[in-house]
């Protein structure tokens, strides 16, 4: 029952999103102080109580793997994020909202989107991992390289939030499965639920803090954030057909590369750039996108492997 409510995760969100724009008044009490950004480091936290020491093993099993899916990550996206906000000519708040969702590592969700794909869940959970310990490095480098000439990056605030809501409560979380396996398993089972409705938490609130910019600017983010992550499984499969990847491989190495981990990129965006308060409004639509393509992907993906076994 709780993986059936996990797997609706794109429907959870498009209520979340439905009835903060109706009903704004009810969340905005939790857009003050740092609740949005405890909110993320929990979300991080069950994602840390779901590795083991052996999932790190693994990445010496499958290097290239990793590599190829690695490379894409942080080069497709990021290029791609500029090159849309360049092309599309955004207004600087929504272009270095969607440039820091580009620079963000792969979003916890792939690994539920490859479950469903019946993709490689390990190699997912691999490039996650990877992406997400590299991030606290490569996100706010790249944000920089990206949006410098837009507004100034304060590359620290970006590495020091990364580190507390994202390396820490991964950390801790795979000290925890380690130390207390018996308390761990028994949180198990509820903790991939509590994970996606924590993100719809944080993205229903951005959504009620900014209800009226998104009800007048919603087609253009959409068409941003919908260029931006189709854009990303497309390129993303390509990318590893390219180098040589079987089929299974190459629909996980897109997944990872469409997903983004847009919680971060919400949290980010608040913390690092105050005097643009819009920003964080990408990373909301950004979770509702790539959630509703990579799940209709997903679908469609498991329908052909189905037909193939027959």
């Amino acid at each position: 029952m709780l993986q059936r409510l996990t797997l609706l995760f794109p429907l959870w969100m498009i209520l979340a999103g439905a009835m903060a724009l109706i009903w704004p008044e009810w969340l905005l009490p939790l857009n003050q102080g740092p609740v949005v950004v405890l909110i993320l480091a929990f979300v991080m936290l069950c994602m840390g109580l779901t590795l083991t020491f052996d999932d790190f093993r693994r990445i010496a099993r499958m290097p290239r793997l990793v590599v190829i899916g690695f490379a894409a990550q942080y080069s497709i996206m990021p290029l791609l994020a500029w090159g849309i906000a360049t092309g599309l000519d955004l207004p600087t708040h929504f272009a270095v909202g969607l440039i820091l969702v580009g620079c963000c590592p792969g979003g916890t969700a792939s690994n539920l989107v490859s479950y469903i794909a019946k993709a490689d869940v390990a190699l997912s959970v691999v490039m996650t991992v990877c992406s997400t310990l590299a991030a606290v490095i490569l996100t706010p480098l790249l944000t920089q390289l990206f949006a410098d000439k837009l507004v100034p990056v304060d590359t620290w605030m970006l590495f020091k939030q990364t580190l507390q809501v994202v390396i820490f409560p991964v950390v801790l979380g795979v000290m925890l499965n380690r130390w207390v396996p018996q308390l761990v398993q028994r949180v198990m089972p509820v903790a991939p639920l509590l994970s996606v409705l924590g993100v719809c938490v944080i993205c229903a609130v951005v959504f009620a803090a900014n209800a009226a910019t998104i009800l007048t600017h919603g087609a253009a983010l959409i068409l941003a954030v919908a260029l931006l992550h189709g854009g990303g499984f497309l390129i993303g499969y390509q990318f590893a057909r390219i180098f040589g990847c079987h089929t299974q491989s190459a629909r996980t190495i897109s997944i990872e590369v469409g997903m983004q981990n847009s919680g971060l990129a919400i949290v980010l965006a608040k913390q690092a750039f105050p005097l643009l308060p819009l920003a964080p409004v990408v990373g909301a639509v950004s979770v509702l996108m790539h959630s509703l393509v990579g799940s209709s992907l997903a679908a469609l993906w498991r329908a052909r492997s189905s037909q193939r076994q027959r």
